[in-house]
């Protein structure tokens, strides 16, 4: 129900939007505002808008590289490494932005997933997808080249090469050759054509339909009503002059050129005789360049700025420091073991360096190796000291324990020389 509000809303934008010159011109007559004041506000608008919008796309920093990458990155010599879907250097992102930009490669590539037999999920190849996107943005391409008649005097030679190849077929829009109708131009149709497969893509799938705002339908039915009104003025109205006598769709080329030409020049005139049907044109025209620099049309600037695409990836290999990081004070590990490193060997820790050895491991050392390391001097006048306190104490306390031990075992000792002592007396006596 939401993408039927969202179609309402943008066919009924732009059905007012062609209502407003037709009114302005055909009954009001404000033919210097439609035809000078308007194009003059969409083309600032347009200008400046675009100015801005890469400007802040420009200034907002990428201190990483972010491509999106398909592919192997260069690494090893002996590890293959593609150099278009994951660049490494500039010329590789050159060949990918214009692959992407002329041919539009990553939507070649793309793919819709679908369910398949029931349950069994498959992938499908968007190949229409990516063929109405070309049709649509080379026939739009065509079609602005082709108007360069209108601004230039002489005419230049491309323009010419474009619309020999633009009606190659030559042929009228069949039967009506020879009834005063130009020639067949394929862009314009192409267009339309293109145009309309988008919007009937929105309109059939629902996984689309439910992604979809007025805001992507809207610019659809602009650039579709302005197609629309450029064959009318072309074919239809040619026809219809020239059988009917009706004046209601013809324009007069002649003028339309000078008005343009007023317009490039800055010397604006409003020339008599241009149709309502052309104002309803160029105001749709002047619409879509007002809005352009606000809306999701703004891919067209957008694709060179997206860091996304215009950057190598080389982060293996090159280091890449956030620009904007304020000063933090940081406690490094060696800080960190300095502060703990007795609790840390006490606890089993491994540390990086052990702590200094104390005072009465200094003193079991061997006399070679004490001298080999360099004691400070505060250390050095202190050791006298701690030799002589201790060690009486230390010597004395085993020499008391040995003789307390060994008195018992004289007592024992002599305890059987008193018994034998005692027997031969009682022998004597007897």
């Amino acid at each position: 129900m939401n993408f039927i509000i969202g179609i309402l809303f943008s066919l009924i934008a732009v059905t007012i939007l062609a209502v407003i010159p037709w009114v302005g011109v055909g009954a009001l007559g404000l033919d210097w505002l439609f035809g000078i004041l308007i194009p003059y506000a969409a083309l600032l608008t347009f200008f400046l808008g675009i100015i801005l919008r890469v400007v802040g796309w420009a200034r907002s920093p990428v201190p990483f590289r972010i491509p999106t990458t398909a592919g192997q990155q260069k690494s090893l010599p002996w590890v293959k490494d593609n150099k278009l879907d994951n660049p490494s250097g500039t010329l590789g992102v050159i060949g990918r932005m214009a692959l992407e930009v002329l041919v539009f490669r990553s939507l070649f590539r793309h793919t819709r997933m679908e369910f398949r037999e029931g349950p069994k999920i498959g992938y499908e190849w968007e190949k229409w997808l990516w063929i109405a996107a070309l049709a649509f943005h080379y026939g739009f391409l065509v079609v602005i080249l082709r108007h360069l008649r209108f601004f230039t005097e002489p005419i230049p030679s491309f323009v010419h090469w474009i619309e020999s190849l633009d009606g190659f077929l030559e042929m009228g829009i069949a039967p009506l050759a020879g009834f005063a109708v130009p020639g067949l131009l394929l862009s314009g149709f192409v267009l339309l054509a293109a145009l309309t497969f988008l919007f009937l893509r929105r309109l059939l799938s629902p996984q689309i339909i439910y992604i979809s705002l007025p805001g992507d339908y809207f610019p659809l039915f602009l650039i579709i009503s302005i197609a629309t009104t450029g064959v009318l003025m072309r074919y239809v109205g040619a026809f219809m002059q020239y059988l009917l006598k009706w004046d209601v769709l013809s324009v007069e080329v002649v003028q339309v050129k000078a008005l343009a030409m007023g317009l490039v020049s800055f010397r604006p005139t409003i020339p008599e005789g241009i149709g309502t049907i052309f104002y309803i044109h160029l105001f749709l025209v002047c619409v879509l360049l007002a809005y352009f620099p606000f809306s999701k049309l703004m891919h067209m600037a957008g694709i060179f700025l997206s860091p996304t695409r215009n950057l190598a990836n080389n982060s293996r290999w090159v280091r890449h420091i956030n620009p904007w990081n304020y000063p933090v004070k940081v406690h490094t590990y060696e800080e960190y073991e300095d502060e703990f490193r007795e609790k840390m060997v006490e606890a089993g820790v491994p540390v990086e360096k052990m702590p200094e050895a104390s005072e009465p491991e200094a003193q079991d050392e061997p006399a070679d190796q004490a001298q080999a390391k360099p004691v400070p001097e505060v250390q050095a006048k202190s050791a006298p000291e701690v030799q002589t306190k201790p060690a009486p104490e230390v010597q004395a306390e085993p020499e008391k324990e040995t003789s307390a031990e060994e008195e018992p075992a004289q007592d024992k000792e002599a305890s059987p020389s008193e018994s034998e002592a005692d027997s031969t007396e009682k022998e004597k006596k007897e």
